[in-house]
């Protein structure tokens, strides 16, 4: 058996929490919403936070029951599943239609199943290391287009306009060959998803997150993967959400760690089981082809 701790808080408490987590008793879900910034457009009535919450709850349901199913043809059927269920309502063409990363992780009686989307990251940690799933196109095709934004400081007027054109630029970008891949109204974008298994003997630890989380460890670099596993452990997933806080406010500009949004929301699950972590492990890190 496996117990699971999760902690999620928005970026700011007068708004929406637009990532989503949520467990059964084999399954566990975390998406990220990709949020319109101020003065976008999404064409969707319902929003990102909806869409979020819409995706992971399907996903769960389907993952959670149709266990023999591959997981791609799971998130296959819950992105056509919700996109049906506001086709008629909303511009689903819109360039800004609601998006979300997803990880998805399905234990059986020998092994954990998981699928990864985009750029949350997923760590497992076994008896010979922690190994960290995750998919950087976004980043890699980003990186060509943020160097404006990442030289104002966060939150002033100039700043918020160039996050909104690096946004929309993104766009032009996502659910297409030599771009990145995110869940939408594209149900083929789910072939474009990491998926592998561990074998649960093995497995001691398993941490997903929000690339509002992660940034703890790779863009703020305040601490290694590792250090990250141990504070969920020793304390518990909102320990890692309370130092992402207290150092993004330690930087409100973005000065020392130019970044997109000042502060972002973040999502942590943590899923252990009973054996003992015995030493400090070694990092192998696996990205998504390029493609």
């Amino acid at each position: 058996m496996m117990r699971t701790a999760t902690a999620t808080r928005p970026a700011r408490n007068d708004r929406e929490n637009e990532d989503f987590v949520a467990a059964s008793s084999s399954t566990v879900v975390l998406l990220d919403g990709v949020g319109t910034p101020v003065g976008s457009d999404s064409g969707c009535k319902h929003g990102v936070a909806w869409y979020a919450r819409t995706l992971g709850t399907e996903l769960l349901r389907r993952a959670t029951d149709d266990v023999h199913d591959d997981m791609r043809a799971v998130l296959a059927e819950s992105i056509k599943t919700v996109a049906d269920l506001h086709s008629r309502t909303c511009d689903l063409g819109h360039p800004g239609t609601p998006s979300a990363t997803v990880i998805v992780t399905r234990g059986s009686a020998e092994r954990l199943e998981y699928l990864v989307l985009a750029d949350s990251v997923l760590l497992l940690q076994g008896s010979e290391g922690i190994t960290v799933v995750t998919d950087d196109r976004e980043a890699r095709v980003g990186q060509r287009y943020r160097e404006s934004m990442d030289a104002l400081h966060s939150g002033s007027p100039a700043h918020v306009a160039a996050h909104r054109q690096y946004v929309e630029t993104l766009r032009q970008f996502r659910n297409r060959s030599g771009g990145f891949w995110v869940a939408s109204v594209d149900p083929s974008a789910a072939q474009e998803a990491i998926v592998g298994q561990h074998p649960l003997s093995g497995l001691e630890a398993v941490v997903m997150l929000s690339d509002g989380a992660s940034r703890l460890v790779d863009r703020f670099e305040q601490a290694s993967w590792s250090d990250l596993i141990a504070l969920a452990r020793q304390d518990s997933p909102d320990a890692i959400l309370e130092r992402v806080r207290r150092l993004e406010a330690e930087d409100p500009a973005g000065d020392r760690w130019p970044r997109g949004k000042a502060s972002d929301d973040a999502t942590v699950a943590y899923l252990a089981g009973l054996r003992p972590i015995l030493c400090a492990p070694s990092v192998d890190v696996r990205h998504a082809s390029d493609s």
